[in-house]
């Protein structure tokens, strides 16, 4: 039927948004309705950069009639478009103005979600712009209260720092987790993320900022009284005694096993320099000679 034709659909709407010596003002409420069937007549083609143009206008059409609710569902449906087609710059941007769109919605879970699935795409083609939408994902629920719910976007972006090598990043997004877990009460989860932290120092054989990880997060008194924290001073003493045979021994403990997967593997790996330096250098100070002059 040449009603059905998708391309007829979407030069019909087009005419309704424009203004002419016959049309005064842009009917883009019927407009939308034509973008929305034309956007599923090529969906069936499988002509998914056509769909994709006919959902961009269908979400300006539902933005403009004032529905951005359906404005945003629109965007995240041309993401996923995006995506097929890799258009990785376009997925950015849709899920992010769908998030907006939900935002003006007062509806920030939806927001924060829109922002996790452009992420989520973009992990392997983009993974800058991955780790920062996965962030912001996390300050929108943050900023609602509901810290608990950010959890595993943490682990995520982490995950993502990691399989990229940016290890100093990933351990300061942990210790942020450590942080969000504490607004909520979650101790658990906020002492296995400052374990995961100083594992990730030690991986990349830090022992200095390892160590002086360890000794803020001391200062927590969640993380003081907690097996996480036990563990990290048995571990810190192993590698200050140069015992590689304890590390990874350690390293295959319970306490590890319970970390998330992307630490674990870090912590199989430990170590990965020669600690046999740090006993020397222990035993040279506790052998310094003793200087007469000095009764003290």
């Amino acid at each position: 039927m040449a009603g059905s034709d998708p391309n007829k659909l979407l030069v019909k709407a087009d005419k309704l948004t424009r203004l002419s010596l016959t049309r005064w003002s842009a009917d883009w409420k019927s407009a939308t309705l034509l973008y929305e069937q034309a956007a599923n007549g090529f969906r069936i083609a499988k002509d998914y950069e056509k769909a994709k143009e006919a959902l961009e206008k269908a979400s300006k059409g539902q933005e403009l009639i004032s529905s951005p609710w359906d404005a945003a569902k629109h965007m995240e449906s041309a993401a996923a478009l995006a995506k097929e087609l890799g258009k990785w710059n376009e997925v950015a941007d849709f899920y992010k103005r769908a998030s907006e769109l939900y935002a003006e919605c007062g509806r920030p879970q939806p927001a924060s979600d829109a922002l996790a699935k452009g992420a989520r795409a973009l992990e392997d083609s983009m993974p800058d712009e991955a780790i920062q939408l996965y962030t912001d994902a996390c300050a929108i629920l943050e900023e609602d209260g509901k810290e608990q719910m950010a959890f595993d976007l943490y682990r995520d972006a982490t995950s993502v720092y990691i399989k990229n090598e940016k290890y100093t990043d990933a351990a300061a997004l942990m210790l942020r987790f450590g942080v969000s877990a504490d607004k909520c009460n979650a101790t658990h989860s906020q002492c296995k993320a400052y374990l995961g932290a100083i594992i990730i120092y030690l991986y990349l054989h830090d022992i200095k900022q390892a160590e002086q990880c360890y000794n803020d997060c001391s200062q927590v008194d969640a993380f003081m009284r907690s097996d996480q924290c036990r563990f990290a001073g048995k571990l810190l003493s192993a590698y200050t005694d140069g015992d590689v045979e304890e590390i990874k021994k350690l390293a295959q403990s319970g306490t590890v096993n319970h970390l998330d997967h992307m630490i674990i593997r870090l912590a199989r790996k430990l170590p990965t320099g020669d600690v046999s330096a740090l006993k020397n250098h222990a035993s040279e100070d506790q052998e310094e000679p003793l200087d007469e002059d000095d009764l003290t």
